[in-house]
């Protein structure tokens, strides 16, 4: 009895300790690789400058009395900005304005006079003059007291404002501008041995170093005829929309000249993962390629699944610059590859998986 019950604990045992069931296959979708045209393309750099760009000045000097922004507010054309104190200018132009109406009375009485005979035509012209003479004086005080108001002359944003309220400004000196950062031009350094590539009408793409996907776009407008003999290089100019405003004047940034297209195999962006920078994608594989680089899979577990079980296969590729959502494959993978993309969380280099269909 004794030697039955440790038989049958034995067994028990031995079978609580067998290698647990292997996990199912992983269900994935993959698609074979297709060739598309990608752009060839040429990286560079770039500089920004807006194409909009109107120092702020005053055209009558005077103590600031109102500052109505301030650096980086945006403004629309015609908008208040600077308000100038018009105490002594208001003074000014009442004086001119009865000057002006007395003037024009005493024109109007001798008008009359004369027509009677009871004064001369040259008193009557003498007194025409003095009228239109006020009239005109106060009409350029009037201008004077409304260039005290500086307004916008466009539609902008406001930069540095070297003014405070109570400081004197004189009549013309700057102390602002204001951008107009919509449309933007990118001064394009093209090295002098890449002049014969570059044409008018190429693409140009703006990258920020951090996302593959670029800033903005634009279209290369100017080419300049010469190589500039201290730098090597030519200048092109493209036409940039800003219309996000995620650009600013002035700002230098990494650019790509797309040079013209060529067909490559192209992988989604979404099959491609990276660790430690290098890019990796998993495609649909056999049992028989996965023993001939084997990696840290476990070959005695997968020899236990049914024949014919496919495997995940991670693959290092090269790749070149992201284009739409595809990326064009430089090394690493061939056309009669599948590529898997989607379920791929989780997976590892020969992970069982089973195509979804």
């Amino acid at each position: 009895m004794r030697s039955g019950l440790m038989l049958a604990l034995g067994s028990g045992l031995l079978s609580s300790c067998s290698a647990p069931a292997a996990r199912p296959p992983a269900r994935v979708q993959a698609q074979p690789l297709q060739a598309e045209a990608f752009e060839r393309s040429l990286n560079t750099v770039s500089s920004l400058e807006a194409t909009s760009e109107v120092e702020l000045a005053s055209q009558a000097g005077g103590r600031v009395q109102r500052l109505l922004v301030q650096a980086g507010t945006p403004v629309v054309a015609g908008q208040m900005l600077v308000v100038l104190d018009q105490t002594q200018l208001r003074a000014d132009v009442a004086a001119l304005q009865a000057t002006a109406e007395s003037d024009a009375l005493s024109y109007q009485r001798y008008k009359g006079l004369v027509a009677q005979g009871a004064a001369t035509a040259l008193q009557r012209d003498e007194l025409r003059a003095k009228a239109i003479g006020s009239r005109e004086a106060l009409r350029a005080k009037q201008a004077d007291l409304a260039y005290k108001d500086v307004r916008a002359p466009i539609s902008g944003v406001i930069g540095d404002i070297s003014i405070k309220p109570g400081d004197v400004l004189q009549a013309g000196t700057p102390f602002s501008r204001i951008i107009r950062n919509a449309q933007l031009q990118a001064r394009i350094d093209i090295p002098a041995n890449q002049a014969n590539a570059v044409a008018k009408g190429q693409r140009v793409q703006l990258l920020d170093g951090v996302s593959p996907r670029p800033l903005a776009e634009g279209r290369i407008s100017q080419i300049d005829p010469g190589v500039s003999s201290a730098t090597q290089t030519l200048l092109a100019k493209a036409t940039i929309n800003n219309s996000q405003g995620l650009l600013r004047n002035g700002q230098r940034l990494r650019t790509r000249v797309l040079l013209g297209a060529e067909r490559q195999l192209a992988v989604p962006f979404g099959a491609v993962t990276r660790r430690f920078g290098q890019s990796f994608v998993f495609v649909v594989g056999t049992q028989e390629q996965l023993a001939r680089d084997p990696g840290k899979a476990d070959l005695g577990s997968l020899r236990r699944l049914p024949k014919g079980t496919l495997v995940a296969l991670q693959q290092p590729v090269k790749l070149g610059a992201l284009q739409g959502d595809r990326y064009p494959v430089i090394a690493g993978l061939t056309p009669s590859d599948r590529v898997i993309l989607s379920g791929t969380l989780g997976l590892r280099h020969g992970s069982p998986i089973r195509l979804s269909r």
